[in-house]
């Protein structure tokens, strides 16, 4: 039999190729395996911050240098129960995402954001207890990471993925725009009503950017719509007609505007 040494390592480099090859799609693998892990730890983490901190329902008056009294910037107390949905959703999700769709690319790359978020959510109520500038930056930190992840998020499966992303960053939206307004009144920049005025604004313009940009995330229109229709509950009662007005306005625009610009 005639041997041909050239030919015997063209096949040795060839198989060592598809080794090298196939170690690369296993390492990938285990990877985007690791990364679900991580955020379903983090949904975890997230979820039982509520059970080791105190009960949140807005700041306390007493957190500013000019106490905030009924600020008409925030929501009423009911409003914050929708974070009991947040929290089980993103659970739901993250365990979907691990068991269901580890490897999937669409879910992958909205992964590590999303822990981002998770991760800075699961320490932001006991800040939130002891510093209101510094719980501020912490929520805008959580919101931009939570935007980031709805806008990679893979356009299937929107129950699992998109849709709790969606929720939590549309009250995220809300919530980070309302503690704008809260810092303002609070450390006496600008009056309660007018600092009430530029939160509201300014979450209806993010709101209506953000449906610009993602076009199909109808749970991130109910987050923002949630929180402005809590606005108009506690500015109801005495009436706070501007503010009233305001906080309606905005929730029936940002609600025509998700219907107008949905996709199927």
């Amino acid at each position: 039999m005639v041997y041909f040494p050239q030919f015997a390592r063209a096949r040795n480099h060839e198989s060592g190729g598809r080794l090298e090859a196939a170690g690369f799609r296993t390492n990938l693998l285990c990877m985007k395996r690791m990364k679900a892990i991580l955020v379903l730890t983090a949904a975890i983490a997230f979820g039982l911050a509520p059970f080791l901190s105190p009960g949140f329902n807005g700041f306390e008056a007493g957190q500013f240098p000019v106490p905030q009294e009924n600020p008409p910037v925030q929501p009423a107390g009911y409003a914050f129960g929708i974070w009991g949905v947040i929290y089980l959703w993103l659970l739901a999700g993250a365990l979907y995402g691990l068991l269901m769709r580890a490897d999937d690319g669409s879910w992958d790359v909205a992964r590590w954001p999303l822990f981002v978020s998770l991760t800075v959510g699961a320490a932001w109520l006991p800040v939130a207890q002891i510093s209101v500038p510094w719980a501020t930056v912490l929520i805008w930190v959580m919101l931009l990471s939570a935007l980031a992840a709805l806008f990679l998020a893979g356009r299937e499966k929107r129950l699992w993925q998109q849709g709790p992303v969606g929720l939590y960053a549309g009250w995220l939206t809300a919530a980070s725009s309302v503690s704008i307004g809260l810092v303002l009144a609070g450390y006496g920049v600008m009056s309660a009503q007018a600092a009430a005025i530029v939160g509201l604004l300014l979450a209806l313009v993010l709101a209506a950017a953000v449906l610009g940009i993602r076009r199909d995330a109808p749970a991130y229109a109910f987050g923002v719509i949630w929180a402005l229709a809590g606005v108009a509950v506690a500015n109801a009662q005495p009436v706070n007609a501007l503010i009233l007005g305001l906080s309606v306005t905005g929730a029936v625009l940002i609600g025509l505007q998700a219907w107008r610009t949905r996709r199927p």
